[in-house]
């Protein structure tokens, strides 16, 4: 029985779907928006979101001024590392990520479904940072 256990398998083992996961949300901080299978777009909002939650904690540290504080900047940068694997996205997560999502409370994805893949019948999703994600070129 699968009691207490959440979240979806997708056919990998724990140690490979941490990595799909860290990877995942290092691309969705890099590039705004990723096509992936609406399965794996789904579960990947569980973890993108509180990574931008930390960038927006040390966002509302840094706009207060609290001199007291730098404790708590260190630390949610160090949580963030765990997940965020590039230090370019690192940047772009506390430079232009969390002063943008600064005055939002939640909801900082949009799952857009868009086909099904041709090779096994996938039904396929945008994954994209609200605000952020690239113009679609009509």
């Amino acid at each position: 029985m699968r009691h207490r256990n959440s979240g979806r398998q997708l056919g990998r083992k724990s140690p490979h779907r941490k990595a799909m996961w860290n990877n995942m949300v290092t691309s969705l901080l890099l590039h705004g928006r990723i096509e992936t299978t609406e399965a794996k777009a789904k579960e990947l909002r569980m973890f993108a979101e509180p990574v931008i939650t930390w960038g927006i904690s040390v966002h509302a540290i840094i706009a207060k001024g609290d001199k007291a504080t730098p404790a708590q900047i260190v630390h949610a940068k160090r949580q963030a590392r765990l997940t965020v694997k590039t230090r370019e996205a690192l940047d772009k997560l506390f430079s232009e990520i969390g002063p943008h999502f600064a005055t939002r409370k939640g909801g900082y994805t949009r799952i857009l479904k868009t086909r099904v893949r041709k090779g096994d019948a996938a039904p396929m999703a945008f994954i994209e940072l609200v605000g952020l994600g690239p113009v679609i070129a009509a």
